[in-house]
């Protein structure tokens, strides 16, 4: 089934280990994107692999916000762009006007207590109803407060905060900070721009969603895209991530959701427009997918979740199963109404029955991490240039990243980084600065710092 997010197969991406790099130009799809290649990989006998040498799991969210359930905002608001989709003719009228507060308080606090993490959207000025850093009508400006208190101090230690753009429907004119007049297609956030746009224009336009949650005290490394936002102009959203959200937040790595990867599609985050590759001033942007379509409750709340999708009672079989057997990242998708399920809450019951099955199979075996901690590590990973000599290797890092973890062949001894790493007798046992005996092989795990680091054995 078409999904409102697309796929795009091109990006750029760097082995991480010495060799020159050659940037092609992609021309499978016109998008304006290049590929970084290594044209000289030597034999180090020095693997990166994944963190702790486990898979990242996380659950993105899209459609939330404060307060509003966007899947009764905004079905109205796509019926007059779109009269003609079956979907927009629902009895959106039927449906909770609110989220409460409560449910998110409940749903962070499972999450917590489980070590669940991921990305939790917080639209702007939500379906039009109102501005998250000035006023809700309907809400009183306590509530709203209050509503984003609970976001920053539950939400925001273990979850990604991302704008959806500024509406999520209708495009706003930047010099009013009103909906555009005309209502259609062309004039939807899910379908924006209809002609192609310049860098600038659309670093514009996520700037304004962003310094609207800079605002509100809330922190942000990247941007969601609502549905099909910057389909036209994939090479150049991408920049336009990298130039809004370093200019507004001042990080050094930003990243976005957009696309959902199925079959046999590689799940790994794509570098994308990297520039500096080899050095300390590398610059990209990281295209972090997702690996599973939305089986809860969908975006308007009124579907019946299909748990099994992402995996059954015994985790044996499943999209997130799968994932983890492939050894990729297995990234959940959902809609923040379809969770909710209009009050009845059957997706979040899906939602937890499904983490605790794969708790349950592969607590061992997995780490539940942010997006941004996912795009963090591959580019770490993939931009970092190691060098072996003997009992020494050099690993010269763009960015620093935690649990940073190698499989270093034939090698013995204590590994020692600025100070001696303890050894561990299991491989699940692995954090930063230990380090597990296999056969020959040695797996080292530590936090990289930006810059040089020495790993030794004595």
């Amino acid at each position: 089934m078409q999904t409102r997010r697309g796929f795009l197969a091109t990006g750029l991406s760097v082995a991480a280990n010495s060799g020159s790099i050659r940037l092609l130009a992609d021309e499978d799809d016109g998008s304006g994107f290049q590929r970084a290649v290594r044209t000289g990989r030597d034999t180090l006998n020095v693997k990166v692999l994944m963190p702790r040498n486990r898979v990242p799991l996380s659950f993105v969210i899209d459609d939330s916000t404060c307060l509003v359930n966007m899947g009764h905002f905004c079905t109205p608001q796509f019926a007059e762009a779109l009269p003609n989709r079956a979907e927009y003719k629902k009895r959106w009228r039927d449906w909770p006007r609110e989220i409460p507060d409560e449910f998110v308080r409940r749903f962070g606090e499972w999450c917590v207590e489980r070590g669940v993490r991921g990305k939790y959207s917080i639209v702007p000025y939500p379906a039009c109803v109102g501005w998250v850093d000035r006023e809700m009508p309907g809400w009183s400006r306590q509530q709203l407060q209050e509503s984003l208190k609970l976001v920053r101090e539950l939400m925001v230690p273990n979850w990604d905060i991302h704008p959806e753009m500024i509406t999520h429907t209708r495009v706003i004119d930047l010099k009013t900070g009103r909906p555009k007049e005309a209502i259609n297609a062309g004039t939807m956030e899910n379908s924006y721009p209809q002609e192609k746009k310049s860098v600038d224009e659309l670093a514009a336009y996520l700037a304004y969603a962003l310094r609207i949650l800079e605002r509100c005290d809330l922190p942000c490394e990247g941007i969601t895209t609502p549905g099909g936002f910057g389909n036209l102009v994939k090479s150049e959203l991408s920049l336009a991530v990298d130039q809004a959200v370093r200019d507004v937040y001042r990080v050094d790595l930003p990243h976005y959701f957009k696309y959902v990867r199925t079959g046999d599609q590689s799940t790994e985050p794509l570098l994308e427009h990297v520039r500096g590759a080899g050095t300390e001033d590398a610059r990209l942007t990281v295209n972090v997918p997702a690996g599973t379509g939305d089986w809860f409750g969908g975006w308007q709340g009124d579907r019946v979740p299909d748990a099994d999708r992402y995996c059954n009672e015994d985790a044996t079989s499943g999209r997130m199963v799968e994932l983890i057997e492939r050894h990729q990242p297995a990234i959940m998708l959902c809609h923040w109404p379809g969770i909710y399920s209009n009050g009845t809450e059957a997706g979040f019951r899906a939602f937890q029955r499904i983490v605790t099955s794969l708790n349950a199979r592969y607590r061992d075996q997995t780490l539940w991490m942010k997006l941004s901690e996912i795009g963090r590590y591959w580019a770490a990973k993939d931009l970092t240039v190691l060098n072996r000599v003997g009992k020494q290797i050099t690993l010269d890092a763009p960015f620093n990243v935690n649990e940073f973890t190698l499989r270093v062949a034939k090698v013995s001894g204590s590994a020692r980084l600025d100070s001696k790493l303890n050894q561990v007798a299991k491989m699940s046992a692995l954090t930063a600065g230990t380090w597990f005996q296999s056969g020959q092989d040695q797996i080292v795990c530590f936090n990289l710092a930006k810059g040089r680091n020495l790993l030794q054995w004595n």
